[in-house]
């Protein structure tokens, strides 16, 4: 079990999620979507399953933990501060010049075994280094997460077919499947569904679950890396883009936007402040925000940002239409 004894999991997600609204104002950094969805695997994580010392953060009895989806870096920040390896405080440096808590994660700062953000590396290095501890006899476990978007990537299945081939069975891998990347739903940009038979064909051992929902990830982690047969195990955590927001949630515009002053950040902050559990405080906002910004009408919330619904490309019969209704058009422009 992890050296963090004060939080709860629960405590631990919504401290991450509060983070993670102030950093990416703070520092106009992005991917806040991402970091929301991610929350509950990260409380988790830290507060109850990997095994560490903040106090020694490379620790050899350590379970090595690596953050693939590097742009949610925040995440792991937030919740490597409240377990005790820098101040919290630092967390107000995210983005900033010259801070140690780069966009993408860094392994300058203490508890973070290493540098992600080139997308498709984690599973591999998490491989290598189940590899080598297993080849060492050790009992340290090896913890990956990705994002779905990420399997996109070739180099995520070289790594699956490595793994099972040794049966790195101290290998887990967990998928923050929010269901979107980059500009779009997975399924408009890449297909990957069936998602669970493509891991179960590459020979992994598949769980699937809520990922927003500590009790099935608790249950997940308890019996991952259990399999008779020695196999890796990947859990297939369905999450929520935003989660936590209500306006963010599965809203694209959340993979790239940071809160501005206003309503956005109004909002989000008032609504985590109605999530709190009980037992923490708001460290930026203890008493709330007592006349909150509201959207207005007019103000860009709750419409669909994804690529598939905004862009509609002209047909070429189309544009050659518009070109002749156009007064004064020129014969060159008819041509093109």
């Amino acid at each position: 079990m992890g050296q963090n004894t004060v939080k709860s999991s629960e405590q631990l997600a919504w401290l991450i999620r509060r983070h993670g609204v102030e950093m990416t104002h703070l520092s106009g950094g992005s991917h806040l979507g991402a970091i929301l969805s991610v929350a509950d695997i990260m409380g988790v994580l830290y507060a109850e399953i990997l095994r560490y010392n903040p106090e020694h953060p490379r620790w050899e009895g350590r379970d090595r933990f690596i953050l693939s989806k590097g742009h949610a870096g925040a995440s792991v920040y937030a919740a490597l501060a409240e377990s005790g390896f820098f101040p919290v405080d630092e967390l107000k440096t995210h983005y900033q010049n010259g801070s140690r808590l780069s966009g993408h994660v860094s392994h300058h700062l203490p508890g973070v075994d290493l540098s992600t953000g080139s997308l498709g590396h984690g599973l591999g290095v998490g491989a290598g280094m189940a590899y080598s501890l297993k080849k060492d006899a050790r009992t340290e476990r090896v913890f990956v997460v990705m994002g779905d978007g990420e399997c996109n990537e070739g180099s995520v299945w070289e790594a699956a077919l490595f793994a099972n081939h040794f049966r790195l069975n101290n290998l887990i891998a967990v998928i923050d499947h929010n269901h979107m990347q980059s500009l779009d739903f997975n399924e408009n940009t890449l297909e990957i569904e069936d998602f669970a038979s493509k891991w179960k064909a590459f020979g992994w051992d598949v769980i699937e679950i809520d990922g927003n929902n500590h009790h099935e990830l608790r249950k997940a982690f308890s019996i991952a890396g259990q399999s008779p047969e020695h196999k890796p195990t990947v859990i297939i955590a369905n999450t929520i883009k935003g989660k936590g927001v209500s306006f963010m949630q599965n809203d694209i515009l959340w993979h790239y936007r940071f809160p501005h002053d206003g309503w956005e950040y109004d909002t989000a902050v008032t609504e985590l402040l109605a999530s709190k559990p009980e037992g923490i405080e708001d460290p930026y906002t203890p008493d709330g925000i007592e006349l909150p910004t509201l959207p207005k009408e007019t103000d860009d919330i709750n419409n669909d940002h994804t690529f598939s619904y905004t862009w509609k490309p002209i047909s070429y019969p189309e544009k050659m239409r518009r070109v002749e209704a156009t007064p004064g058009s020129s014969e060159r422009e008819h041509k093109l």
